[in-house]
């Protein structure tokens, strides 16, 4: 092999070796919250592990993914708080997230101040049955009830392909923030359980929802002050008091 083809023999398998190398460092890191100890089955609170799993995946330097196996999991109020290192997390869920019945915090799960976070897929079960009969039922000690899911002051969040059921209060509540994305969910409670409004929007701006189903016992989307750009798309509504 003459000298020029020698010298283009390193640098081709040189140039190669620096891609590998980028390729390894740039490449996702996944957080599976039951290898860090969540247990399914609806019995035993997970918090601690996917409170474990959201810390790492904000503290990477790499692209980051938190995963939710198939299964059920018991997960009491949670909040996912930023900012964080990382600016594009994936939380996939392919499982249950089932509330504890009480009621007695203000949001169930919540991110805080995150940007770039997109939620795929599960099931979110809010379990307001027993909330809402204290309710209707005329009970004076009756907790407020949570959001199942807040995303608050925060920025380019996407949230898809979810499933919402039986919310002890709101299924979705957006305050405070810029450019959310919500995009083929599904929230759904029966049409006489009180104040389920399936999805608030208040001091955001850059707010699409599209591809919805959206069936509940108050507003499909309520609209409250300080909202600008919201594009509403493609939205099933009913039962419901319908978009205002």
């Amino acid at each position: 092999m003459g000298a020029v083809s020698m010298f283009k023999y390193l640098a081709a398998h040189l140039m190669m070796t620096l891609v590998c190398m980028y390729l390894a460092g740039a490449a996702a890191v996944e957080y599976n919250v039951v290898s860090l100890g969540a247990k399914q089955g609806g019995k035993v609170d997970a918090a601690k592990p996917f409170l474990s799993a959201w810390a790492s995946a904000c503290g990477s330097a790499k692209a980051a993914t938190v995963r939710v196996p198939n299964g059920t999991f018991l997960l009491s109020p949670v909040v996912f708080k930023g900012p964080c290192k990382n600016k594009g997390i994936k939380f996939f869920i392919d499982g249950t997230l089932v509330a504890p019945t009480s009621g007695g915090s203000k949001d169930w799960i919540r991110f805080e101040r995150v940007e770039g976070v997109s939620v795929y897929g599960g099931t979110l079960d809010g379990r307001g049955a027993r909330l809402w009969a204290c309710k209707t039922g005329g009970g004076s000690n009756c907790p407020r009830g949570d959001n199942s899911l807040t995303i608050n002051r925060s920025k380019k969040v996407k949230i898809s392909k979810l499933t919402s059921i039986d919310s002890k209060l709101f299924h979705i509540w957006i305050n405070g923030c810029d450019g959310v994305d919500v995009d083929a969910v599904k929230l759904i409670a029966p049409d006489n359980s009180p104040n389920t409004d399936g999805i608030h929007v208040q001091v955001s701006t850059g707010i699409t929802i599209t591809k919805s189903t959206i069936t509940t016992g108050d507003d499909c989307i309520s609209v409250g002050p300080g909202t600008f750009a919201l594009r509403v798309e493609r939205v099933f509504c009913g039962p419901g008091h319908g978009i205002r």
